[in-house]
């Protein structure tokens, strides 16, 4: 199960307090949207295994969305981090290299 702590008001719950909300840092697509890119929204999500960054949202608590790093693969979480950030901090980043030296960060 995984542990995950809300950045906005700093509760550390089990992810059964929270709800998924799919991958972070994407470009959102809805009206106005061309079918290709709504399309490709929709449909052709990445799924690696390994490090992944996902939205949240603190659902029995603040009611706050926020961003995780995580593997996919062991569930330990490297840290969680506001969801009006653009990318992850560089904490965040320099805690999956000290576990994973090879892995690089591709946005």
């Amino acid at each position: 199960m995984l542990l995950l702590t809300c950045p906005n008001c700093g509760v550390t719950a089990e992810e059964t307090e929270f709800h998924g909300g799919g991958e972070a840092h994407i470009k959102r697509f809805s009206d106005g949207s061309d079918d290709t890119e709504f399309t490709s929204y929709l449909f052709e999500k990445k799924n690696p295994r390994g490090v992944v960054f996902e939205r949240w949202r603190h659902v029995y608590g603040c009611g706050k969305w926020f961003h995780a790093a995580r593997c996919s693969a062991t569930l330990q979480v490297f840290g969680t981090y506001s969801a009006q950030t653009s990318e992850p901090p560089s904490a965040i980043l320099n805690a999956i290299r000290a576990k994973r030296p090879d892995w690089k960060y591709t946005p």
